[in-house]
C-alpha cells in the first residue's frame, strides 16, 4: 500500500514543472508581443512618411517628358534650328487592346496605307507593354480633334501635343547642322558598346536624337534634362487623371551659336543653282567659318518627319550626291590652286624668284610631252608671272629642282592633308603624297613604291595622288592671307550654352619667312589685276576693295594629246573647277574656296560664284561698307598762272551757237570697276 506522502510529493513536482514551463512560455510570448508592438509603433510613428510615399507611388506614376531641344543660332542670333508644336498620335499595347483592330479604326481618321499599318503593327507588338508607339506626327487640328472626341472608344490610343524640330532655312544648313530622327536599335547598341547605359528617355516616342552634323556632335548638350508628368493610375496601371501640381519641369537644352552667317550661307547655295560642289569662307583674322555650303542640298525637315523608301533612294541615287557633304567629305585634286604651295616650296629651296623658265606650250620629260594649258606657251616666266598666268611649264621645271618632300612640307604647313577640330564629324583627311607615303600606300607592291621624278610634274600643278577637301583649301587661303602670318585654325562652334570656345587665331606663326608669303600673295593679286592682264571678271565692283585669287581646273581622268578637258562629254567625266581668293588685298579680311564639281573651269565656273559670295560678306561688314560708300576725293586742279593773270574778256558767240564747256567730261569707267 502506497504512502499518502509520496503521492502528494509527485503531484507537487508535476505542478512545479508546469508552472515553470508556463512562466517561460509566457515570457517568450510577452517578448514577442513587445517586439511586435515596438515594430508596429516604429512603422506607425517613425516610418509614416515613407509608407505614405510608397502608397502614393501605387496611386501615381511619373511619365518622362523630353526637354525642349536647344536652339541653334548663327553668329548674329538668327535661328537655324528650333522647335515647334506638334500634334501626334500614339498607340500602346495593353491588356484588352487589339492593336490590329485599333490601327484599322485609326485609318478612318488619319492617312495610314496598308504598308504603314503593317509596319506599325510590328512596332507595337515588339514594344514593351504600355510603351506608346508613334503612329503619326504633324496631325491637323481636325484629325487631332476627331481622335480626342473618340478617346473613350479607343483604349491604348493617345493624341497629345509635343514638339518637333524645325529648320527654317531648309537645305542651306543641312550638312552643317544635320537633323534629328527617332532612336533606333543601332543607336542603342552603339551606346551599349561604349560601356554606357542608354538614357530611359530614349525610349519615349517623342524623343529625337541627333543624326548628323552639329545635332549629332552636340546631342547631349542639346537634349537637356527630361522632366516628368505626374498622373494618377488605377490598379491596372491605366491613367485616370493628370496632377498638374506634381509635374517635374524639364531643363531645356543648351543654345548653340555657330560662326556661320545666314545671309552668306543662303547666298552661296543660291549661286550654285543646279551645280554640284562646295564653298567655304573664313575670317582671315579669327578663323571663324562664315559659310560652309555643300550643293545640291536636301531639306532636313523631311528627315525629321521620316522619309519613305522611295524618297531616300531618289536622294541616294542622284549622281550629284545631295547627301554627301562636299566641304568635308568630298575629296578632289586641287589643280592650279595648289601652285601657291609649290611656289612656297620653290622659295624655301632657295631658288631665285626672278629665275626664268621659257614656256613654249609644255616640256619633254622621260619620253613624254607634258602640256601647258596654253598651247602657244607663255614665253619667259618668273615666279610672279607663273602664278599670274598659271604656267604649268614653269612649275614642271621647278618641281624637278624642288622635289616632293618640300612641296609636301609646304602643303601640310598650310592645312592640307589634315583634319580640324571644328566640332562636327565627317571630315576626310585627303592625301598629301611624298615618297614615305607612297611606300606605305603601296607596301604590297614593291614595283610601285619608288617615287619617280616624273611624278613631281603632276604633283606641282595639283594633280597625281594629291586629294584635298574644300575646307582645307579655305584654311590654306586663310593662312596665306592672315595679317599676322599665323597657322590659323577654323572655328565653327562659337559658343555652347553661352560659353565661348577658343578662337582659331590662338595659334603659333607659320614656319615660313613673311617675304615668301608676301610674294605668293602678290602673285594671287596679279591673277585678278584689272589693270593688267588678270582675270577681270573675278573682281568685286566695290571701289578700291579688290580681291586676290587663284583659279584651278582639275582633271578627273587622263586625256590623249592634251585631251578635250571634258567639254561636251558626260557630266561625271568633266574637269572640276576651283577658285581660292581673299579680300581686300591691302588688308585681308575674308578668304574663300569654291569647288564646282565637274564644272570644267575655275575661271568660268568657280570664280564668278566666289565673287558673289565674297561681295555678300563684304557688303555685310560695316567697315567695308563705309569704305565702299566713302566719296572719292575730288581731283586737284592746277591753276594756269598766265590765264589767271590775264584780263578777262567776254566771248561773243554768233546767234544760235552754244558755248563749249571748259571742264572735260569724266573718263569712261574701266571694265569691271564702278564709276
Amino acid at each position: 500500500m502506497t504512502q499518502p506522502a509520496i503521492f502528494f510529493e509527485e503531484v507537487n513536482e508535476r505542478q512545479g514543472v508546469f508552472h515553470r514551463r508556463a512562466i517561460l512560455l509566457g515570457g517568450f510570448a510577452g517578448l514577442g508581443i513587445t517586439a511586435l508592438g515596438a515594430r508596429l509603433a516604429y512603422l506607425q510613428l517613425l516610418e509614416t512618411q515613407r509608407y505614405e510615399k510608397l502608397a502614393t507611388s501605387n496611386q501615381f506614376n511619373f511619365k518622362l517628358q523630353p526637354a525642349p531641344r536647344g536652339v541653334i543660332v548663327d553668329r548674329n542670333g538668327a535661328v537655324l534650328a528650333a522647335n515647334r508644336p506638334n500634334f501626334r498620335l500614339m498607340v500602346a499595347r495593353d491588356k484588352g487592346v487589339d492593336p490590329e483592330a485599333t490601327i484599322k479604326t485609326l485609318a478612318n481618321y488619319v492617312p495610314l496605307d496598308e504598308t504603314r499599318q503593317r509596319r506599325l503593327l510590328k512596332d507595337i507588338n515588339s514594344a514593351p507593354k504600355r510603351a506608346p508607339v508613334s503612329v503619326m506626327e504633324d496631325m491637323s487640328w481636325e484629325q487631332f480633334s476627331a481622335i480626342n472626341v473618340r478617346a473613350p472608344e479607343l483604349p491604348g490610343v493617345t493624341a497629345d501635343m509635343g514638339e518637333v524640330r524645325v529648320y527654317p532655312h531648309g537645305g542651306a544648313f543641312a550638312h552643317v547642322i544635320g537633323y534629328v530622327a527617332k532612336v533606333n536599335k543601332d543607336d542603342i547598341d552603339a551606346i551599349t558598346k561604349a560601356g554606357r547605359t542608354p538614357d530611359p528617355i530614349m525610349l519615349h516616342p517623342g524623343f529625337r536624337i541627333g543624326k548628323q552634323g552639329v545635332e549629332k556632335a552636340l546631342d547631349e548638350a542639346l537634349r537637356g534634362r527630361p522632366g516628368a508628368r505626374k498622373v494618377e493610375v488605377d490598379a491596372n496601371g491605366r491613367e485616370v487623371r493628370h496632377d498638374d501640381a506634381g509635374d517635374i519641369p524639364a531643363t531645356p537644352g543648351a543654345e548653340i551659336q555657330l560662326t556661320l552667317d545666314v545671309d552668306i550661307q543662303n547666298r552661296a547655295l543660291e549661286v550654285f543653282g543646279e551645280e554640284s560642289g562646295g564653298a567655304v569662307m573664313m575670317d582671315c583674322r579669327t578663323g571663324d567659318i562664315l559659310c560652309m555650303t555643300s550643293a545640291p542640298s536636301f531639306d532636313a525637315n523631311r528627315f525629321v518627319r521620316g522619309l519613305t523608301g522611295g524618297e531616300y533612294r531618289a536622294l541616294a541615287g542622284y549622281e550629284r550626291k545631295p547627301l554627301l557633304d562636299k566641304c568635308l567629305s568630298g575629296l578632289y585634286p586641287p589643280g592650279s590652286t595648289f601652285k601657291t604651295m609649290t611656289a612656297l616650296a620653290v622659295l624655301m629651296a632657295g631658288i631665285d624668284p626672278e629665275a626664268r623658265v621659257t614656256c613654249g606650250g609644255g616640256m619633254n620629260f622621260g619620253g613624254r610631252y607634258f602640256h601647258c594649258h596654253k598651247r602657244g606657251g607663255h614665253g619667259s616666266q618668273n615666279l610672279n608671272d607663273a602664278i599670274k598666268n598659271s604656267c604649268d611649264t614653269y612649275f614642271y621645271s621647278m618641281s624637278l629642282r624642288v622635289g616632293p618632300d618640300r612641296i609636301a612640307q609646304a602643303a601640310r604647313a598650310f592645312g592640307l592633308g589634315q583634319t580640324f577640330d571644328i566640332g562636327i564629324p565627317g571630315q576626310k583627311k585627303g592625301i598629301v603624297p611624298d615618297p614615305a607615303w607612297k611606300k606605305r600606300y603601296f607596301k604590297k607592291n614593291e614595283a610601285m613604291q619608288p617615287w619617280w621624278p616624273g611624278e613631281n610634274l603632276s604633283y606641282a600643278i595639283g594633280q597625281g595622288y594629291l586629294q584635298v577637301n574644300c575646307l582645307q583649301l579655305a584654311v590654306m587661303t586663310a593662312r596665306l592671307a592672315n595679317p599676322d602670318y599665323k597657322a590659323l585654325n577654323p572655328r565653327l562652334i562659337k559658343s555652347v550654352g553661352g560659353k565661348e570656345l577658343p578662337r582659331g587665331s590662338d595659334v603659333p606663326a607659320l614656319p615660313f619667312p613673311r617675304d615668301h608669303i608676301d610674294r605668293v600673295r602678290a602673285g594671287m593679286a596679279a591673277v585678278t589685276d584689272v589693270g593688267g592682264t588678270g582675270y577681270r571678271a573675278s573682281q568685286l565692283g566695290l571701289g578700291d576693295i579688290l580681291m586676290a585669287g587663284k583659279t584651278g581646273t582639275a582633271q578627273v581622268r587622263n586625256y590623249d594629246s592634251g585631251g578635250s578637258r571634258g567639254k561636251g562629254g558626260t557630266w561625271g567625266l568633266r574637269d572640276h573647277g576651283l577658285f581660292v581668293a581673299f579680300a581686300p588685298i591691302d588688308a585681308p579680311r575674308y578668304a574663300i574656296a569654291v569647288i564646282v564639281q565637274h564644272g570644267m573651269g575655275g575661271s568660268t565656273a568657280a570664280a564668278p560664284r566666289a565673287r558673289e559670295i565674297m561681295r555678300t560678306a563684304l557688303l555685310k561688314d560695316p567697315e567695308m561698307m563705309a569704305r565702299v560708300q566713302k566719296p572719292l576725293p575730288m581731283p586737284e586742279i592746277t591753276p594756269d598762272i598766265e590765264q589767271d593773270t590775264a584780263p578777262l574778256t567776254p566771248t561773243v558767240l554768233p546767234p544760235g551757237a552754244q558755248a563749249i564747256p571748259t571742264v572735260a567730261p569724266a573718263p569712261a569707267p574701266l571694265p569691271g570697276r564702278p564709276t
